[in-house]
């Protein structure tokens, strides 16, 4: 879903980076607020994509979205090997993962409550 400009500022970051990953079809989107646990970032988005080159696209897909309709120049890493790629978009930080890779750092089981994390078992 494109915003034209002029609508955009008015969507929090957030939900234009939601709106992004979905269009993109991502899969399994977790969102884990980090206010009060981590200074980094308010909120980090988890997401997966099928494989190397969604996970790439999906990354591309989402720094291109960030920077036209925002101005928000993204920090990028580990997109080489495209198994994750990690974007620092300021107050949000998404990571994109191959499901494989996902399930081996287990970032949601690091940030999530207990009980949060349960429910996504």
């Amino acid at each position: 879903m494109s915003h034209p400009a002029n609508e955009a500022s008015d969507i929090p970051l957030a939900s234009l980076i939601l709106s992004t990953l979905e269009d993109a079809k991502a899969e399994d989107v977790a969102q884990i607020d980090l206010r009060g646990k981590s200074a980094m970032a308010d909120l980090m988005v988890i997401c997966s994509g099928r494989s190397s080159r969604q996970v790439a696209a999906i990354s591309d897909r989402l720094v291109d979205t960030l920077k036209q309709e925002r101005g928000v120049h993204c920090s990028v890493e580990g997109k080489e090997a495209g198994d994750w790629v990690l974007i620092d978009a300021g107050d949000v930080i998404v990571h994109v993962f191959r499901p494989e890779v996902r399930e081996f750092y287990q970032l949601e089981k690091m940030w999530m409550t207990p009980a949060a994390a349960a429910s996504r078992a």
